[in-house]
């Protein structure tokens, strides 16, 4: 008798039609959030990722009684915002603008010769093909400048100066850290002028290096303009309103709030609304560090006798004995101290792509 093989019974319609739907929707899932990530390289192609929609920035007015819970709240959660009421006047934003924008038409010797490149100080011209010019100035570099002309430029970026240590000195209140730039030694403004000649910023935002470590970024917004930002999140398409002040979350922010703020990754990259390509000036007030700093998260982390002791904060605990006892509870540290210097050079010569520059130093 001729042995007979008897093949398994195909599945019944029902469960292979579920099957097919489950496992589809886990690949959509999984490609939506590959490409959401990709780098903006990639994720420009118009058949991979659609533009992202646009949102209006939180509003935090610095006309308000309290305004800490509303910046409390944009910052921990998305890592930028827009400020109002800031007595900066627009008309100063308009002629720094045009100052900034003589510069761009020097020829390249007056550039190079009035703005000595000294990282990161200076002139930087375009000799890879890879970046756009920019200037990298502070406020010496402005003052000994006076024969170009830059009086507003100088005043604006004195005023932003002082905006942003008031809005550090507001997050460390609101985060509950002590302020380093009660130290002014401490602080380091530098004003970033950028001229992108393509008008690309939303549909095809590049982040090829030359972005400086920051604690916050300022911009005033001079017209209605959009802003792509790449957040922890991903990419992010705001319009902040015309004649308020766009403020970014920066890594070394997020670094001393122990990761409770989020961050901008990067420089925000603008672009005319409508798509026009004409050309586009960028002034971005960054907040930032002298290059000999350490950077360690500032919040304090409690042992259990109470007693607090870097050395043993860095261990990774994370547990509370007894929730009636403050004196035992205790808070995991995300990050080891690390040089600003060694930061800065690195996050400026390398590209962001899927990696976060910060990884290497979470605990």
């Amino acid at each position: 008798m001729e042995a007979r093989t008897t093949a398994a019974p195909p599945p019944t319609p029902s469960t292979q039609t579920n099957s097919h739907l489950v496992t589809s929707a886990a690949a959509a899932d999984v490609l939506s959030r590959l490409l959401h990530r990709l780098p903006p390289t990639l994720s420009s192609l118009p058949s991979r990722r659609s533009p992202p929609s646009t949102t209006s920035p939180p509003v935090i007015s610095l006309s308000d009684q309290n305004p800490s819970d509303a910046l409390l709240s944009a910052s921990s959660q998305l890592g930028f915002f827009q400020l109002t009421d800031h007595n900066i006047p627009s008309q100063l934003a308009s002629s720094s603008e045009s100052e900034a924008s003589s510069l761009f038409e020097l020829d390249e010797d007056k550039k190079e010769s009035s703005f000595p490149r000294k990282w990161p100080l200076g002139f930087e011209g375009d000799e890879d093909g890879n970046r756009e010019e920019s200037f990298w100035l502070d406020s010496n570099a402005l003052a000994e400048s006076s024969d170009l002309g830059l009086a507003s430029l100088g005043e604006l970026t004195r005023a932003m100066e002082k905006l942003g240590l008031q809005v550090v000195e507001m997050l460390a209140n609101a985060i509950g850290f002590e302020n380093p730039f009660k130290d002014p030694t401490r602080f380091c403004p530098l004003m970033w002028l950028h001229e992108d000649l393509h008008g690309e910023g939303i549909d095809k935002p590049v982040m090829s290096g030359g972005f400086y470590p920051y604690v916050v970024g300022l911009e005033y917004q001079i017209r209605s303009r959009k802003c792509s930002l790449l957040t922890d999140s991903g990419w992010v398409t705001v319009l902040p309103q015309v004649d308020s002040v766009m403020v970014t979350i920066g890594d070394i922010a997020q670094v001393w709030s122990n990761g409770k703020l989020k961050k901008v990754k990067g420089k925000p990259t603008p672009s005319p609304v409508g798509g026009n390509s004409s050309r586009c000036i960028s002034m971005w007030l960054l907040v930032t560090l002298p290059l000999q700093s350490t950077i360690s998260p500032l919040l304090p982390f409690t042992i259990d006798n109470g007693s607090e002791d870097e050395e043993d904060a860095s261990k990774d605990v994370d547990e509370e004995k007894d929730p009636e006892d403050d004196s035992f509870k205790t808070q995991k540290r995300l990050f080891s101290s690390f040089s600003f210097e060694d930061y800065a050079r690195r996050v400026y010569d390398e590209p962001l792509l899927f990696k976060d520059p910060l990884d290497r130093y979470r605990i």
